[in-house]
């Protein structure tokens, strides 16, 4: 009978629980950067919903582990956006597999199956699966094609309900007219901001002024002359409130010729009016990237892999939503910032070199076979390449010491690359909402230079054996404890007196 009352008791706990889970919603998230916690720009484009937003999730059936990880994920979250979105976010989900007319319903919304492999029968096999979600609102419609990650999983269905919400977009400009990088060799730059913004080519030649309709402009690696009326224009547009990104180059490098050569467009000396100066020199860091060499052994030319300083890799980034999330950002070429001006303006850096960098002054030749540079040649640190500029009336500026680093050209770009230059646009549009959403759940962790020389041997050693070592050791020694602890409970269970 006992028994009985404590088997209800326990079903009617778990009744109330359901209950009470259904009016309050709580998970307790311990990951690092809150994964599993919907961040509050997510919150708020649910809480300004107006309209129902219906999420289909297009998922096969019996999927590898991994990906059957993500499917659940997926449906986990949506159960959070239908919850914080007062039951305004519906969701379903259906397996294509199942029914070939709404498989062709799902390829002509534009959904593709990727191939996977499955272990069946002792055997590996390809199986054609779709992992993918259309979003209506009312008539129109977006595609999220393929969620084979929880990483980004939250930015891409935040974004997607915020460009089926937003009603009337703002607008960006990509300025033109002095050799700057064009929408081809910014192409992810401008799939990345047109989900929220109209992204626009301006000719800075064929008007007089930039149009403060522009939430934001941005002028990325001029390669001519840039003459005094389009300062002007720019001074003009900070002046009445604009938003200005500058990536650009005072220094140039040319691995053909192997040579490092000055360059002057005039950016820098209109930089220098408003406090901030590239310095006209390379930056070079001991976290950098490797090139490949060819090289003479015998008869035969051997490609080598070697590490250029003249292509840092950043990993010190500042506490502030541009940069947030980001792990590593690559600039071929780069040139440090210096701050020149007074107290009225507010410089912030973003981002900055090792503790282990160094300059050269143009002209340079890239002596890259025999470049051996010791640790005792970075003679500097934390040499800041980005930074912000706030105080000069109502604009701001972000400066980067780099024109290069968010051009693609058709070749693979690293990813927080591009973040940078979309979040410092996000930024100065005033949009910051999903900044922080799109880096979420992205790492890497490259290992830190300090354990990398031969002086951290014995300190790699010991935490590589002690992460093999503790876990057998903590079970040995629980295993030891409980068996103590049982020998005594039979010791008092033998004793006479013992009751």
């Amino acid at each position: 009978m006992k028994s009985i009352s404590q088997i209800l008791l326990v079903i009617g706990i778990a009744v109330l629980v359901n209950l009470i889970a259904q009016e309050w919603f709580v998970r307790f998230d311990l990951t690092e950067d809150k994964q599993y916690t919907l961040s509050s720009a997510t919150k708020d484009i649910l809480h300004q919903l107006e309209d129902p937003v219906t999420v289909t999730a297009y998922f096969s059936s019996n999927l590898p582990p991994q990906y059957d990880r993500v499917r659940q994920d997926f449906r986990d979250m949506l159960v959070e956006y239908h919850t914080w979105s007062d039951g305004m976010v519906e969701f379903e989900f259906i397996d294509p597999n199942e029914d070939e007319q709404v498989e062709q319903e799902v390829l002509r919304e534009g959904l593709r199956p990727v191939l996977i492999n499955v272990r069946e029968k002792d055997e590996v096999q390809q199986k054609k699966a779709y992992m993918g979600a259309i979003l209506r609102l009312g008539q129109r419609k977006e595609a999220i094609p393929l969620l084979i990650s929880t990483e980004g999983m939250e930015y891409a269905l935040s974004t997607a309900i915020k460009k089926l919400s937003v009603k009337d977009k703002a607008s960006l400009a990509i300025l033109s007219g002095h050799g700057e990088a064009g929408p081809e060799e910014l192409a992810p730059i401008y799939d990345a901001l047109s989900v929220l913004f109209n992204v626009e080519n301006f000719d800075m030649n064929a008007q007089s002024e930039i149009p403060v309709r522009f939430k934001a402009v941005a002028l990325v690696r001029p390669t001519d002359t840039i003459p005094p009326q389009h300062f002007d224009m720019l001074d003009a547009y900070l002046e009445k409130g604009g938003q200005l990104f500058i990536a650009a180059d005072v220094v140039s490098g040319d691995l053909q010729q192997a040579t490092g050569t000055a360059i002057h467009t005039g950016i820098a000396d209109w930089l220098a009016t408003k406090g901030i100066q590239i310095q006209r020199a390379f930056l070079l860091d001991v976290s950098c990237a490797p090139i490949t060499v060819q090289q003479r052994q015998g008869f035969f030319t051997i490609a080598t892999q070697m590490p250029f300083p003249y292509i840092p890799i950043f990993t010190h980034f500042a506490d502030h939503p541009i940069t947030k999330g980001l792990e590593q950002v690559v600039m071929p070429f780069a040139s440090p910032l210096k701050f020149t001006g007074d107290s009225a303006v507010q410089f912030t850096p973003l981002v900055w070199s090792s503790e282990k960098a160094t300059t050269r002054t143009p002209p340079v030749f890239f002596d890259v076979v025999n470049m051996r540079m010791q640790d005792a040649d970075f003679d500097q640190s934390n040499l800041p390449v980005a930074a912000l500029l706030e105080g000069q009336g109502e604009g701001r500026l972000i400066v980067i010491g780099d024109g290069d680093f968010p051009i693609s050209s058709g070749r693979s770009i690293n990813p927080d690359n591009i973040n940078l230059m979309v979040n410092s646009m996000e930024f100065l549009a005033d949009d910051t909402g999903l900044i922080a959403l799109r880096t979420k759940g992205v790492h890497a962790r490259p290992i830190e230079q300090k354990w990398l020389g031969d002086e951290a041997e014995a300190t790699r050693n010991l935490i590589k054996y002690g992460n093999v070592l503790a876990p057998i050791l903590l079970i040995i020694i629980y295993g030891l404890v409980r068996a103590h602890r049982n020998r005594n409970k039979r010791i008092k269970l033998m004793e006479t007196h013992y009751a």
